[in-house]
């Protein structure tokens, strides 16, 4: 299915194999994610943190396969916005853009934020700032340089990303049963009859599956994808699958260790719990790893999806044209690339000690389009085109939008109060759009307005 179907050409390199696709999700997601905001699902969770993550684990999942659907119907770069746009409706197509904005455009602030605060305790004497500049700056040029260059520097970030989670592992298992904390692998992670709660568990899934967020950008490269035609679906299940897993071990060893430990601050939490398991070395490992992995890998992930969806909307009007800019030697949507440098510059320095609630609103806009990929997956398969797959294309996305829904409801109520927010503007502007295009004369349409 080529492009010229859609009303496009081609502009972007296709260069991206499938281990390449398999290698940017997993770099998108972080294999040691949970590092970073374990603190916060512990204290919401009441310790279950692995339950978190599997509920968060089976809600991606479901949206995975409505991702992977959705992609071979429409292999285009818009991601869940065309997905929405052309197997739903229009206005649904935008809103759901809009929402994923909220999510891509803040990830990159949050995970700039993530390794300043990593960093703080080895060089206290830096401030948030120097370390934003220079992240910002780095991401921004590699991007512009094309998707060649940050795939070959996906694998090496990810070879090192594995090699510390294999380190943790193997210590935090032999301290354990050592006799640190519990002594052993329990349940208590995974169900604790004595503080279970739906709302407990879905307010601290509400943050554990930011760890999972990333799959979904796979999508965003379809149009820089040499594979078959499949390619993204594979990939974006795949990925999804393998990181669900790391996350629960690493999560089930680092709960289980923490039993009878007080931290000083809930960012901060899982590298104590790595010098109990490795000593100080194993600890300050965690921490460059996180450094690394947020500051440098999974935000150069999030920049390039975000720079994608931009460069989406904007060929279709929906944005200024100017983010439809590609760079005639990299192949690169530059101007939609530098603009979000400068956005997750802004919104880093403005949340340098509010991170909580970032993290909150983060999740707010990527679990709503979600939601609305769901709807538009049952309407296009299962009602327009009669497909009769009543588990493919019926039971699994209202499964996986049931599971958003339940997460939605346990957020935290700043979030979706910005959230909401969030979502008034996009009608507002939407309206704008829509009136505007009413009075544009009939020569200056496109085929895809």
């Amino acid at each position: 299915m080529s492009l010229e179907q859609f009303g496009y050409e081609d502009q972007l390199d296709r260069a991206l194999s499938l281990g390449d696709l398999i290698v940017y999700g997993m770099i998108f997601m972080v294999p040691i994610a949970p590092f970073s905001v374990f603190g916060f699902v512990w204290q919401d969770a009441k310790g279950m943190v692995v339950l978190a993550y599997l509920i968060g684990l089976s809600g991606m999942l479901f949206t995975a396969l409505s991702y992977a659907a959705m992609s071979q119907a429409f292999p285009l770069a818009g991601s869940v916005y065309a997905y929405v746009q052309r197997g739903l409706h229009e206005a649904a197509g935008f809103l759901a853009g809009w929402l994923i904005l909220l999510d891509y455009i803040l990830v990159p602030a949050l995970l700039y934020l993530f390794s300043a605060v990593a960093l703080r305790p080895l060089v206290p004497q830096v401030p948030a700032w120097v370390w934003l500049v220079g992240f910002v700056a780095f991401n921004a040029a590699a991007n512009v340089l094309g998707v060649r260059v940050t795939a070959r520097l996906y694998k090496v970030l990810l070879v090192l990303e594995l090699l510390t989670l294999a380190l943790f592992v193997t210590f935090g298992a032999i301290a354990l049963y050592e006799g640190r904390g519990a002594g052993r692998l329990t349940l208590a992670p995974l169900y604790d009859p004595h503080t279970f709660s739906l709302t407990t568990v879905a307010g601290a899934t509400s943050i554990a599956v930011l760890s999972f967020l990333g799959f979904d950008g796979i999508s965003t490269l379809s149009e820089e994808s040499a594979g078959a035609r499949n390619a993204i679906a594979k990939a974006t299940v795949l990925s999804l699958v393998i990181i669900g897993a790391l996350f629960m071990l690493q999560t089930w060893i680092a709960a289980d260790l923490a039993q009878g430990m007080r931290f000083r601050s809930a960012a901060t939490a899982f590298y104590a719990i790595a010098a109990r398991a490795g000593g100080s070395g194993l600890s300050v490992a965690a921490i460059l790893a996180i450094v690394i992995s947020f500051g440098i890998a999974n935000a150069m992930a999030a920049q390039a999806a975000v720079s994608r969806v931009l460069f989406a909307m904007a060929r279709d009007r929906k944005l200024p044209a100017v983010l439809a800019a590609v760079h005639p030697r990299f192949k690169t949507p530059y101007v939609s690339t530098l603009l979000v440098a400068g956005v997750s510059l802004l919104v880093g320095l403005f949340f340098t000690h509010r991170i909580d609630d970032l993290t909150r609103v983060v999740n707010f806009g990527a679990l709503t389009s979600f939601a609305l990929l769901h709807v538009a997956v049952a309407y296009h398969y299962f009602f327009r085109q009669r497909s009769g797959a009543w588990l493919r294309h019926l039971a699994c996305p209202l499964a996986g939008f049931a599971v958003i829904l339940y997460v939605l409801y346990g957020m935290n109520p700043v979030a979706k109060i910005l959230g909401g927010c969030w979502i008034g503007v996009g009608l507002l502007y939407y309206l704008v759009l829509t009136v505007r295009a009413r009075n544009r004369p009939a020569a200056m349409s496109t085929p895809h307005d």
